[in-house]
């Protein structure tokens, strides 16, 4: 890997955290930049980074992506050589009541950061996009399925993200990969996400509201899979790219609050709500183009991933 520093944005949220914590303990000089927006706690993004703060390989930056002044002070003080763009406003049912905030963050930020990439000469850039951008194709996606049916305002500003990258890749000539992230999950999740939310409700007895029948599926991917296929992103060579990183395994919906349920203990008590505008009815990732390129290879199965999300969750319950 390079020498110079990696600046990662969105570096205190789920899994930006973890990816710092994985380029500082690789030796690497790394800068979060991080606005700690409200979209839900902060303090739990604070409590992400906790033990990152006083490394000295380790840089926080309070801001926002969108602002040339913080942008500017952080290329001034290190020697910036890869970019690694995680920040975002996400969630598809958020997007349906503010879709331009996320044509301001999620569009308007990205290409903020290309231009910034584009003026600087960084080696490369990393775009965190969403199987979202898949919409209703037929499954498994496949990076070279063709994508012009985003579902959501979300999944739009992010299929927007991968256009600006391809034209700032062919104008300018920097190395760009788009990873489309499948359902991510596993330890500092955000708690309105589905397993997260889940579980707090099994554990708590409460009900657990199931969109529609509870049929949909979704390719459920844990973090530490993510991150290794990151960093492969990094190390791999090509100039521009796009990339799966999923499980390649679904799941429906009612198995899913099945092995949460048997893994807290608890029987579940579902309920059945509308099916919501927006969603997706499966998702499922083709590994073949990741895998051959970046060798990525998951090995974390959902039963061990979510008890190991289960034995974290309940480590935070005091806390």
């Amino acid at each position: 890997m390079s020498n110079d520093a990696t600046l990662v944005t969105g570096g205190s949220g789920f899994i930006g955290s973890h990816l710092c914590e994985k380029l500082v303990d690789l030796g690497l000089e790394t800068v979060n930049l991080d606005n700690f927006c409200d979209n839900y706690d902060p303090a739990l993004k604070e409590r992400n980074i906790s033990n990152l703060i006083n490394k000295p390989r380790y840089h926080l930056y309070r801001g926002d992506i969108r602002d040339h002044r913080i942008l500017d002070r952080i290329f001034a003080n290190h020697s910036i050589g890869i970019i690694i763009h995680l920040a975002a406003l996400a969630g598809v049912r958020q997007s349906l009541v503010k879709p331009c905030d996320y044509v301001s963050v999620d569009v308007e930020g990205t290409v903020n950061l290309l231009e910034y990439a584009a003026k600087q000469r960084i080696k490369r850039f990393l775009f965190g996009s969403s199987s979202s951008v898949y919409g209703d194709n037929p499954v498994p996606f496949k990076e070279n399925d063709r994508v012009e049916r985003p579902l959501s305002p979300y999944a739009a500003a992010k299929l927007a993200g991968e256009m600006f990258c391809r034209t700032y890749h062919q104008l300018y000539g920097f190395s760009i990969g788009c990873l489309r992230f499948f359902t991510v999950y596993g330890p500092r999740q955000r708690p309105e996400m589905a397993i997260h939310y889940f579980t707090k409700q099994i554990d708590q007895e409460l009900e657990v509201p199931l969109f529609g029948e509870g049929n949909s599926e979704r390719d459920y991917t844990f973090v530490d899979d993510i991150v290794q296929g990151i960093l492969g992103a990094l190390e791999a060579s090509y100039t521009f790219e796009v990339f799966n990183l999923g499980n390649s395994r679904t799941i429906s919906l009612l198995d899913l609050v099945k092995i949460i349920g048997d893994t807290v203990g608890k029987k579940p008590r579902p309920v059945r709500i509308p099916a919501q505008p927006g969603d997706v009815p499966r998702t499922w990732a083709e590994l073949s183009h990741s895998s051959r390129i970046l060798g990525y290879q998951p090995q974390v199965e959902i039963k061990e991933g979510i008890k190991r999300f289960v034995d974290w969750y309940r480590s935070q319950k005091d806390k």
